[in-house]
């Protein structure tokens, strides 16, 4: 389990950027509610990747998740590992693994269920301004 130094949502989002990827791996329910919180409070769409380890098609699209997290840097990118917060992926009422959750103004406005790359990219096209 890793843990950061920063205290801040935002500096542990700019801490993320200089592998070319700008994805924040959370490890805590608190963590996820910091995320979340920031989303809301600079009204920046959040994305969400529901992932876990074990999950093949989830390691296949995780370079892609990466790449368009470099690529929409004015969108929030976070990944939770299922397996380690049951109770986020309870919540967003995730039942398949890869999931990825669109967020806006603290709701969900899209969902992509699958290791779909086009569709991935087309909505984070369309959603994150």
């Amino acid at each position: 389990m890793g843990s950061y130094l920063s205290s801040s949502p935002a500096a542990e989002y700019e801490s993320q950027s200089t592998d070319e990827s700008n994805v924040i791996a959370v490890h805590s329910k608190d963590r996820f509610d910091e995320q979340f919180q920031a989303h809301k409070d600079n009204n920046k769409t959040l994305i969400i990747d529901f992932s876990a380890s074990w999950c093949g098609p989830c390691r296949m699209i995780e370079p892609t998740f990466k790449a368009l997290s470099a690529k929409f840097s004015q969108a929030i990118f976070v990944k939770v590992d299922v397996d380690e917060l049951p109770e986020v992926s309870r919540q967003w009422r995730v039942e398949a693994m890869p999931t990825f959750v669109i967020v806006k103004d603290g709701k969900e406005i899209s969902r992509i269920i699958g290791a779909k790359k086009d569709e991935l990219e087309r909505k984070i096209q369309m959603f994150s301004s």
